[in-house]
Formats: C-alpha cells, structure tokens, sequence
C-alpha cells in the first residue's frame, strides 16, 4: 500500500547482535556523514502473507476453523503466531538492513480481532502515529480471536483491504507482490495459461475480465489452492482486490523483484500503463 512520497537520507538500521558478533556496519562517525545515504522513499504500510511460516502450523491444527478450546488448537495458535512473528521480524530485518526504516506490527498485538471471520474491530491508531512518525508498518498474516469461532486466521489480503477502507490508512494504489507475473486464467503452470491484464470491477463489487477478450462467453477463470493454504490462495486475493478496487483504488498484482513490480511500487502505472508491462490491474469501471 502507498500514500504518498518523501526523501530520507538513512543508514542500516539492523544493529542487532548475533552469536557473539556485532552486525553494526556503521559507526558513530558514519552515522554523522548521512549525507552520502541519498535514498528516495514512499511512503508505504507493507502487509506480508504467511507462507510456509504460518499456513502449514494453521492447517495441522484447523486454527482456521476456530474451536480455541480444543488443546491442539490453542497449541496451534501459538505456534502459529511463533511462526508468522519469526516472519515478519526477519522482512523487517531485510528491510533495515536496507536503511528503510520499518516497524513490525503484528494484529494481534494491535487489538485486530473478528467476527464470523470478519474483520470486527482494529486499532490503527498505533499504525497511524508510525506512519506520521516517518515509519513503515509492517504487518502480516496472524492468527487472531474471533467473537464467533473463538479463533481464526486474518489474512494479509483482508488485512490490506480493511486499511484501504479506513481514512487514515487509505493508499493512492494497492500491489500485491507474487510468485508469478499475475492473474492466469488458470494455474500458471498449465502451459496454455493466459495472462489476465485486466480486471474491471462493476458498482456491484463483481469482476469481470476485460483484456485479453476472450471469444468464448462461457471462459472460466480457473484457480487451484494449495492444501495448506487456510486463507484461500489467488480466488481470495482477487475477491479482496475487487473490494478495494470498488473503492476507486487501483490494484496491481505482479511478480516480485522484476522491473514490471518496481514499475507498480513506483507509482508509474497511473499515468500510463505501458504495453509492455507484465502484470494485472484491477480496476473499479463504474
């Protein structure tokens, strides 16, 4: 998520010590010659998904499905949250070291809680005061209490699409960062996979796809979830997408560490999005 732009002069921010030995790669000295650090940053909330750090611990013990008082799935919302925290601090880790000065927030920490699933209550105000602070929150996937099932896992997509609808938090465009160069009309590895370039969403919240035009009327759009998955793969990350995208926000979807994803982060695609720009939007056409 992105709001706005700033320049910040920084420096390696991971001062942590490791088995004995110092990881400060500055000293009081370099710290005072910040001028050559001359780094253009935005203003950014990062959300981050589980992975293999949380899903297969969630799925083993049906954290997901609730029933807190089941011993093996109390024991499986703590490893859980062991898990997804252990994540997020080494991403917050990765983007110190970077000199980008990131703050990890966890929603459970935060007071996020649901209902049903549902996102019932989230106190920003701590995620606010980072962001005016000059910070970058950082937040992830967490096994959170529900009011209903007692427990349930909140997934970063919803996570992004509650802090979109937020005044606070609202962002100027939305990416979600993958594995893969977008939406497919179904797995990516099927060779005859298509690219799915763009994605309107109607006044209803429904979407549809409006490039490539496929001549088929009855062409569906095929998703596969990984079993361990409790939080419903790509299908709930475009559910999510159309939600925030019915918001007049624009959503990019586009492989990680490529030029085409360093183009979304940058904010270029609102102007224009090129032709040869490998990824997804999705778009409110109301």
């Amino acid at each position: 998520m992105i709001l706005d732009s700033c320049s910040k002069k920084v420096i390696g921010m991971d001062w942590s010590r490791r088995d004995g030995v110092s990881d400060i790669s500055s000293s009081l000295g370099d710290v005072g010659e910040q001028g050559q650090f001359n780094v253009d940053f935005s203003r950014f909330i990062v959300v981050h998904g589980a992975g293999s750090f949380g899903h297969f611990q969630a799925s083993k013990s049906g954290v997901h499905k609730g029933g807190l008082k089941q011993p093996l799935v109390k024991a499986g919302f703590v490893a859980t949250r062991i898990s997804v925290t252990t994540l997020n601090l080494e991403i917050v880790r990765a983007l110190a070291r970077e000199g980008i000065p990131s703050i990890g927030m966890s929603p459970y920490a935060c007071g996020w809680s649901t209902s049903e699933r549902n996102v019932a209550s989230a106190d920003l105000t701590g995620l606010a005061k980072a962001i005016d602070s000059g910070f970058i929150p950082v937040l992830h996937g967490d096994a959170v209490l529900d009011d209903v099932l007692g427990c349930t896992i909140l997934s970063g997509d919803v996570i992004v699409r509650h802090l979109a609808e937020h005044p606070r938090t609202r962002p100027e465009y939305v990416v979600f960062l993958t594995d893969v160069s977008g939406v497919y009309d179904r797995p990516p590895t099927d060779p005859n996979a298509v690219l799915l370039r763009e994605i309107a969403v109607d006044d209803n919240g429904k979407w549809s796809v409006v490039n490539p035009t496929f001549q088929s009327i009855d062409k569906q759009v095929k998703m596969t979830v990984a079993a361990h998955d409790t939080t419903g793969g790509m299908e709930t990350k475009i559910s999510e997408a159309a939600l925030i995208a019915k918001l007049g926000i624009d959503v990019y979807i586009v492989q990680a560490a490529t030029s085409h994803s360093l183009k979304a982060l940058s904010g270029e695609l609102r102007r224009k999005i090129p032709d040869d720009w490998l990824g997804t939007v999705i778009r409110f056409s109301g």
